[in-house]
């Protein structure tokens, strides 16, 4: 670029472009305005006129003009000194020396615009709209306001922009006053009918509430603010300026960057998309195999991003080996790295797959200072002397530079917005590139797919441009700025990365905060004219049989293109039915048009869009079309040609697009007219070796993860996720919940700053993010919602967004939860966490009309998801309420290397990140390499769309779904007495319709007989539902719902015996504190000073090494932890739970005969570091009182009876019940109860009772951060051998309910302790609690106390039985519990 001369400014102006062509669209559609009215003619003439009014005047710039929807470069002969000028925090000083010079002027020029407005009284009815009705009608006001800007000449972005910030601004400045903005009607429209004798109202009554008139800044300086906000002076010759530094400028947020539009493909011919989208839909469970979540997941990104443009001839991605640099500031960069001559020759970049020593402040090239290296994860093999293999897609901090760092709520940085630290790492990238010589004379893009956080780009040393939002695309024309097909030289692409910038203060989500070029960079060629955006619209019929569609179809035209050659061009547009794909695709790469079923639609007249653009609308009928839902996700593809006078494909375009309807009724969201339940999940773009980085396998395995699990919904936590992700769910078939960049949540802390939506400077960011989001993903079936973002609080520039969304895209509804989860911005009740009761009691308002879907839900923070179950059968019985998203999908744990060469998980502060938020990151379901957390389980069994029901005479199986019958689902029943099979087959069923049952009468049943024959003291029938045919997401046989019911229980009364073996009596045996009694191959070693047993061998194998004592604490959980001093953690600490000991009070031993020796001692738990040797003369320190009473059989049972009374002001008890310590040996373990997996009391739903067996080591379940675990609930019986069959059984005796059991290689002591799974060391035995009562889980949430009271262990008197007895080879651990019951 030219440089100036010194008294001339560049000044950059910031444009919405399709957004304004949206506002004026929607003006027209709401009558507003007539269509006939909106001006189409070019902008230039008018924008000069307007500039030129205010000094300025649009100039040249190397012979070119710069004037499109996105920027104008203009010079002013400034007529104040604009060098000073920082941002909008100087704008008062701006405006004083502005007014000084020229106060008439400024005024006069806005008071004008102001006028122009007020000029059709139909204005008034958008701008009155807000009376009564809410901030969510703002939008309205700014619709009408920008087109009569627009009338008036001004530019529409320019229109757009100063509407939008009047209106809200005029909401604020109402608020000062104390008036609602409900109430802008009076405000704006009196005392003379016009807008700007409002404003003036407004003024003085703003100035009657200040001291001084200093104090409350004027409409006409708000008018400039909006102006400097809007076209900023941007330093000399590019935005790159170190003395104004745009990217700490919330109304500067891109640069030159083309408007938001849907992904381009580019194809060559017709055949070439139904190719292109046949190859992109052949993948399946298969598929997920391939998901690699180590080293090789660096390599596997590339394979991802060449994959993604297989069979695209005109688009090609620049993924890869980068050059890469990284310095401590934006200052601090090496100069001109950008250019054609820098020498770049000492940037290493090594092939090979490895994770890089992760090092503290180090922002000098790759070669790394012993001294500074932290944290390392692995080098690579051979490598000496370290240095960086760098790809792109990545994020910098998972190749060795700078670090991760994750927090929760608080920013990474000092609150003092837009300014960001001056300690910004900053990466500069270097590539090269050719232009294919088959692309000659086609015009050339730039896209990059998401870049974290800002970011300028240069081609061969020229400045291309500068954008935010690090999860959506940014794309730049580089035609002119390329060297020839032909050319010998290489191009040279540049982009400096700033980490952070005003964008990091909307973007505070829950996550690790990762840098750079995550997603791939492409290369896009298009001829002169090209199809750059279009819009898929069906409607159909309230019978569903027919659907009415439309495609809105923009063109885009070089300056050079001629009127004449325009107007010969044509479009097509065809709809192909894809269930052709699999006759007409072949391995030969040859497409059969004739094969498909095709719909081709009929075009309505050219027109020029408001933006400028040429546009075609066409349209069409189908006839009973395939529509899309989640259990049935059919797609059509679209295409679309372009075609010159001669009939020749000059532009091809295509996406898969799916018929639904999706609309609203009392309290119900529905889908293709059905009130579909939301069984839904929260996901974060995670991976734990390449951060933000996607790859198409794990993407896959997500979804099939998802589906296998009866997930049928996501929330895209929050952000917009990689384009093939949404691809992938329309075909697998997910409802989603598309959501917007935006998270503030730090800002909470803040007392000092507002929230962003409440401030008028960041509304254009803001929206900017909304209206990205939407233009990009607008054609996904999948999308049943967008979200205006996340814990963002609430305010005017939400109504904004919410306003321009509802008119840009009626046919899906708006959620936001902020401000509440009702505010007049969401067309869903959307809580978070929100307790059952009290979304019970929204549901049953009358004055709420409004589905309720929870955002996030069941918080599953390490061994969490309890109560699940509560909120589904609330859900499955309460009309208007529709399901929820639980929080969240996977643990967001990094893969880390340890200094001794261990991998592990890592989590907040584990890098030296500081702030941090420990481990709040790991809150999956499943482990970060998408292994299932138990809980899991859970909600498959929640999720499940089978749901089978007891009553008295009758099983009653319901088909939930609400598309497809029961045709694919083979149905069996297995019938258990206790724990063993008693018959099994398959159940011959009708096909039940969705939202129908079926019925079964229990004596007709084919399990009747042998239920009815069956001694068994327990009988429980399980009904199975599973596929009968392969599908995109499971093979057949793929278990899609389980339900156990009990079908009886014999009598619990009868009394339990021990029967004798032989006559052979007890030897008793008293030396000093041991008793020992023993009987053939059989000893038990009882310590009378303790009162236990502290010993007991079957021939040579020892079982029992440590005594059977009480037991009241376990390791705490996440949940256990949450909610401060009100959580259960700290109150059990208080109570001194967590320091409980056991004193022997009391102990006597007696031989009841021959047969039986008894041993009964009492316990008081006292605190450790209070205990004496008379706890029982000082009451006050005793917080239980345990009677316990032995009897050894000669059959070699024991039985113990347990009377366990806490005090009654003790917090809820952690556990109640017994540990001890068994040999190591005996290390498999066999159980009548719940499993096989882990489960607890208030997670349990999905563990059927059976007989299961596991070795020790696989019941510990490795939670990342180790808590409580490997519980089993409901435990009849346990069994623990070793390799041998010698072992120990413990069964419930009596009247005894059945226990939790864990057995594990790890005490408690040391899952309270260790901060990683992979720091805990086995012990030399095996630690074994068996516990009467065990408090939930909990989860509603990990930050407040969440066991619902019905899991509680309230500190009331307790008394239970169990009963002990070796185990032998030949030894049915079955036998040995039915023989308690008398014969």
């Amino acid at each position: 670029m030219a440089v100036p001369s010194t008294d001339i400014f560049k000044l950059g102006f910031i444009g919405a472009g399709n957004m304004a062509e949206s506002i004026a669209r929607g003006v027209s559609k709401s009558g507003v305005l007539p269509a006939s009215s909106i001006r189409t003619a070019h902008p230039r003439p008018q924008r000069q006129q307007l500039f030129q009014s205010f000094g300025v005047s649009i100039v040249q710039d190397n012979a070119q003009v710069v004037d499109d929807s996105d920027i104008v470069i203009l010079s002013v002969k400034p007529q104040v000194d604009l060098t000073s000028y920082k941002g909008q925090s100087d704008l008062f000083s701006i405006i004083e020396m502005a007014t000084k010079k020229d106060e008439e002027r400024v005024t006069s020029l806005f008071r004008a615009i102001g006028k122009v407005w007020t000029a059709d009284e139909k204005y008034f009815d958008a701008v009155t709209g807000l009376s009564g009705s809410g901030p969510a009608y703002i939008y309205l006001a700014i619709e009408a306001l920008a087109d009569g800007g627009v009338a008036a000449g001004l530019p529409r972005d320019l229109a757009l922009g100063l509407a939008s910030q009047t209106v809200l601004g005029a909401a604020t400045m109402v608020n000062k006053t104390g008036k609602h903005p409900g109430q802008l009607k009076d405000a704006v429209t009196s005392p003379a009918g016009t807008t700007i004798a409002g404003i003036n109202e407004l003024e003085r009554g703003a100035f009657r509430d200040c001291k001084k008139e200093k104090d409350c800044p004027r409409v006409w300086e708000y008018y400039f603010h909006i102006y400097m906000a809007v076209v900023s002076p941007i330093g000399l010759v590019a935005p790159i300026n170190h003395s104004h530094k745009v990217w700490e400028d919330p109304g500067f947020i891109k640069w030159r960057k083309r408007n938001a539009h849907v992904p381009l493909r580019s194809h060559d011919t017709v055949e070439g998309s139904l190719r292109y989208w046949y190859d992109r839909s052949k993948v399946d469970f298969l598929n997920s195999n391939l998901a690699t979540w180590d080293d090789d997941a660096v390599s596997g990104a590339l394979e991802s991003a060449a994959f993604w443009v297989k069979g695209l001839p005109f688009v090609k991605s620049l993924s890869g080996h980068w050059k890469f640099f990284l310095a401590p500031s934006p200052e601090s960069v090496p100069v001109s790295f950008y250019d054609i001559a820098f020498d770049d020759s000492d940037w290493q970049a090594l092939p090979g797959n490895f994770l890089l020593l992760l090092h503290i402040s180090f922002y000098r090239m790759i070669c790394l200072d012993e001294d500074l290296v932290t944290n390392s994860l692995l080098l690579p093999t051979g490598v000496t002397s370290r240095y960086a293999v760098f790809y792109v897609p990545s994020n910098w901090q998972m190749h060795g530079f700078d670090r991760p760092i994750y927090t929760n709520v608080v920013y990474p940085f000092p609150i003092n917005p837009p300014y960001v630290p001056s300690d910004n790492p900053t990466g500069c990238y270097r590539k090269t590139f050719r232009i294919p010589t088959e692309w000659k004379g086609r015009r050339i893009l730039l896209h990059f797919e998401a870049v974290d956080s800002a970011f300028f780009v240069w081609v061969n040393g020229v400045l291309i441009g500068y954008s935010q939002d690090s999860r959506l695309p940014a794309e730049f024309e580089i035609t002119d700025c390329c060297y020839p097909c032909d050319s010998s030289k290489e191009n040279i692409l540049a982009v400096q990365v700033l980490r952070w910038s005003d964008g990091s203060y909307l973007e505070d989500q829950d996550h690790w905060w990762l840098s750079g070029i995550h997603r791939d960079v492409l290369l896009l060629s298009k001829p002169q004219v090209f199809i750059t955006d279009y819009f898929f619209k069906s409607t159909l019929d309230k019978n569903l049989v027919t659907a009415d569609v439309q495609v809105e179809v923009k063109l885009d035209i070089s300056n050079n293109f001629e009127d004449a050659t325009l107007a010969r061009l044509t479009m097509e547009a065809t709809l192909y039915d894809n269930t052709w794909w699999y006759a007409c695709g072949n391995n030969e790469g040859k497409v059969d048009l004739s094969s498909y079923d095709a719909l081709h639609l009929n075009l309505r007249s050219p027109s020029i869009g408001s933006d400028g653009f040429h546009c075609y609308i066409f349209e069409g009928t189908l006839e009973r079309p395939k529509l899309w839902s989640s259990e049935n996700p059919n797609l059509y593809t679209l295409v679309l040609v372009l075609k010159d006078a001669s009939g020749d494909i000059l532009d091809c375009e295509s996406c898969q697009i799916g018929i639904r309807q999706i609309s609203k009724a009392p309290k119900q969201m529905l889908v293709n007219g059905l009130p579909v339940v939301i069984r839904g999940v929260n996901r974060h773009e995670h991976h734990p070796r390449t951060g933000k980085t996607n790859l198409e396998a794990c993407m896959i395995k997500d979804l099939v993860l998802m589906k296998q699990n009866n997930i049928n919904a996501v929330r895209n936590s929050h952000y917009p996720q990689h384009p093939r992700w949404y691809e992938l769910c329309d075909l697998f078939g997910l409802y989603m919940i598309d959501e917007a960049n935006i998270e503030t949540h730090g800002f909470d802390l803040s007392s000092k700053f507002k929230h962003p939506t409440l401030e008028p400077s960041w509304a254009t960011s803001m929206l900017d993010r909304v209206i990205s989001m939407v233009e990009r993903d607008k054609n996904h079936a999948c999308i049943i919602a967008w979200s205006l973002g996340n814990e963002s609080g609430y305010g005017p520039n939400h109504s904004a967004m919410a306003g321009w969304i509802r008119e840009k895209d009626p046919s899906r509804l708006l959620h936001y939860e902020g401000g509440g989860s009702m505010t007049s911005s969401t067309d869903i009740v959307c809580p978070m966490y929100m307790r059952v009761w009290d979304i019970l009691k929204i549901a049953k308002d009358p004055s709420e009309n409004r589905p309720l879907i929870l955002c996030e839900y069941s918080h599953a923070m390490g061994n969490s998801s309890g109560n699940i179950h509560k909120y589904w059968e609330a859900i499955d019985r309460t009309f208007g309420l529709q399901g929820g998203f639980i929080w969240d999908w996977v643990d967001q744990a990094l893969l880390k290397m340890d200094s001794d060469g261990q991998k592990h998980w890592a989590y907040g502060g584990d890098f030296g990140d500081t702030p941090n938020d420990l481990n709040f990151c790991l809150n999956g379901l499943t482990w970060p390499d998408r292994t299932p957390h138990p809980a899991l389980h859970e909600v498959k069994y929640v999720y499940q769309p089978i749901k089978v029901a007891l009553t008295e005479n009758t099983v009653k199986i319901t088909n939930a779904q609400f598309f497809d019958t029961t045709q694919a689902i083979e149905f069996s029943w297995h019938l258990l007495g206790d724990g063993c099979s008693l018959g099994c087959g398959i159940l011959d069923l009708p096909i039940i319709l969705p939202q129908e049952s079926y019925i079964i009468e229990l004596e007709s049943s084919p399990w009747h007989s042998l239920w009815k024959t069956c001694s068994a003291r327990e009988i429980f029938l399980t009904i199975t539902g599973t596929l009968r045919h392969p599908t995109r997401w499971a093979k057949d046989g793929h278990v899609l719902a389980s339900t156990q019911l009990s079908l009886s229980t014999k009598d619990d009364s009868i009394p339990h015996v021990i029967r004798s073996i032989n006559n052979t009596n007890l030897i008793s045996e008293h030396v000093d504190d041991t008793i020992t009694v023993r009987k053939q191959n059989w000893q038990i070693k009882i310590n009378t000073q303790t009162g236990t047993i502290e010993s007991w061998k079957v021939g040579d194998c020892s079982l029992i090494n440590q005594g059977i004592i009480p037991c009241l604490w376990r390791a705490p959980t996440d949940n256990d932890k949450g909610g401060g001093p009100s959580s259960y953690f700290c109150r059990w600490k208080d109570a001194l739970l967590d320091n409980l000991i056991f004193l022997t009070d009391a102990c006597s031993i007696r031989e009841l005969s021959n047969n039986m020796v008894q041993v009964k001692t009492v316990y008081l738990g006292v605190p450790k570091d209070q205990n004496t040797d008379h706890e029982s003369e000082n009451p006050s320190h005793i917080l239980c009182r345990v009677d316990v009473d032995y009897c050894i059989h000669e059959s070699g049972d024991v039985i113990i009876d347990y009377k366990i009374k806490p005090k009654d002001d003790l917090p809820p008890l952690p556990r109640v019940g017994v540990v001890f310590h068994i040999e190591k040996s005996l290390d498999h373990v066999t159980w009548y109860g719940r499993g096989p997996f882990e489960c607890y009391p208030d997670r349990k739903e999905g563990a059927h009772v059976g007989i299961y067996g596991s070795n020790v080591r696989d019941l510990h379940v490795p939670y990342i951060a180790p808590v409580e675990c490997s519980g089993r609930a409901d435990v009849r019986w346990v069994a623990f051998q070793n390799s041998n069959g010698f072992g120990l059984y413990a069964s419930i005796y009596g009247t005894s309910p059945p226990m939790q059991m864990s057995a594990s290689f790890y005490g408690t002591a040391e899952l309270e302790t260790a901060t990683h799974n992979h720091y805990l060391v086995e012990r030399d035995d095996i630690e074994v609690h068996l516990d009467h009562k065990h408090m939930g889980v909990g989860g509603d949430d990990s930050w407040s106390p969440s066991v619902h009271d019905e899991y509680l262990v309230h500190p009331l008197p307790f008394s239970f039985s169990m009963r002990l007895c070796s185990i032998y080879p030949s030894t049915s651990s079955q036998d040995i519990y039915r023989s308690q019951i008398s014969q």
